[in-house]
C-alpha cells in the first residue's frame, strides 16, 4: 500500500519526527558497536586446516597478513548441488574487499562442502571473494553452524537444543548461517572475538537495508518467496 499524500508542510513535519528517531537509532547502534569492540576474546587452540584453490591452508593463512579476519559461515552441505540461496544473497552484497583490507581486515567464506563442489558454484555465481572448505574438520561444529548432536552439543544463536525447540524458529540439525571474527597477535596467536547468527547478521543484507528506505520495504508480506540465486531470476523479475 502506498503512503498517504499530504502537503509539503505536513511531509516536512513528519520527516523531522522520523529524523529524531533515526538519530536515536544511530546513537544506540554506536553504543552496541562500542560494546562489541570491547568484548573479551578467547584463544583458538585448534589447528584448523581448510582446503582452498591452492590446497591446504590454516586459519592463520586466511588472515593474509592482516590483523583481523571475518569468516562468513556459508551454508553448503557436502551433499548439496549448490550453496544456500540466503547465503548467496549475502555473498552478492559483499563489496570490493580492498576497503576492508585498508582497515587491516580480511574476509573469507567458509563452507563444509568439499572444495571441488564450492569451486564450480563460485564460478557460476561470478564471485571473487576468497572461499575455503572446512570439510572433515570440527570448524563448523565448534562455531555452531553445523548442528549434529552426534558430533557436538547443539547450539545456535546462543540457545541450546531445548531453548531452540521452545523458541520454534530454528531447526536443531543441519547447516546454519552466521559469521565469526578473529584477531591475530604479533606472535601469530589467533583469538576468537565475536560470532553472530540469525538476526545478528541482518547488517550483512545490504540489499534489504536499501529496501528499508523505500515505501514497500522488505516485502515481509512475501516472506522470502521472491528470493532466487541471482542467475535464476526470470527476465521479467529483473
Amino acid at each position: 500500500m502506498a503512503p498517504k499524500v499530504v502537503s509539503s508542510e505536513e511531509w516536512l513535519a513528519a520527516r523531522r519526527r522520523l529524523h529524531s528517531q533515526e538519530q536515536a537509532e544511530f546513537a544506540a547502534r554506536q553504543a552496541v558497536n562500542s560494546a562489541r569492540q570491547q568484548l573479551p576474546m578467547r584463544e583458538i587452540d585448534q589447528g584448523y586446516v581448510f582446503e582452498g584453490p591452492d590446497g591446504k591452508v590454516s586459519l592463520l593463512d586466511l588472515f593474509e597478513g592482516k590483523r583481523q579476519l571475518i569468516t562468513y559461515h556459508f551454508m553448503y552441505d557436502p551433499q548439496w548441488d549448490e550453496g544456500c540461496k540466503q547465503c548467496s544473497f549475502i555473498a552478492d552484497n559483499i563489496g570490493d574487499l580492498s576497503h576492508l583490507k585498508a582497515l587491516d581486515t580480511s574476509l573469507v567464506l567458509v563452507s563444509r562442502a568439499p572444495y571441488d563442489r564450492i569451486a564450480p558454484f563460485k564460478e557460476r555465481m561470478g564471485w571473487t571473494v576468497p572461499w575455503v572448505s572446512s570439510h572433515g574438520t570440527r570448524f563448523n561444529y565448534d562455531f555452531h553452524v553445523t548442528l549434529d548432536e552426534a558430533v557436538a552439543p547443539v547450539e545456535y544463536d546462543y540457545m541450546d537444543k531445548a531453548a531452540l525447540e521452545q523458541d520454534g524458529r530454528w531447526f536443531t540439525e543441519g547447516e546454519a548461517g552466521g559469521m565469526s571474527v578473529f584477531w591475530r597477535e604479533d606472535d601469530d596467536t589467533v583469538y576468537h572475538t565475536y560470532s553472530a547468527y540469525a538476526e545478528g547478521i541482518d547488517v550483512l543484507h545490504g540489499t534489504l537495508l536499501y529496501a528499508d528506505m523505500t515505501p514497500l520495504g522488505r516485502r515481509d508480506d512475501l516472506g522470502r518467496s521472491w528470493l532466487r540465486h541471482h542467475d535464476r531470476y526470470a527476465p521479467a523479475e529483473v
